[in-house]
């Protein structure tokens, strides 16, 4: 198993609904490859994370920084619609 392999069957690895065989490539290719370690553990965390349901609210400036920049790629996008 590669990397791009391991990355395609990443969600039925997260999610627990692998075969045998699939659990046992995962676990030989985690074994010797930290990048795809890394990601693997990004994705648990962040799925707990999600799954842990606490908001964490962004502050104000943070916000509206982030409105314009949507509204920005938005009109780039689409320059003729209303926003």
């Amino acid at each position: 198993m590669n990397c791009d392999e391991l990355l395609r069957a990443l969600n039925e690895y997260v999610d627990d609904e692998t075969v045998l065989a699939l659990c046992r490539e995962f676990a030989e290719h985690l074994a010797g490859c930290q990048p795809c370690q890394i990601v693997v553990d990004n994705i648990r965390q962040t799925i707990q994370l999600y799954r842990a349901g606490e908001l964490h609210p962004m502050p104000p400036e943070f916000q509206e920084r982030f409105r314009r920049a949507l509204r920005e790629r938005w009109k780039a996008k689409f320059p003729n619609s209303e926003v």
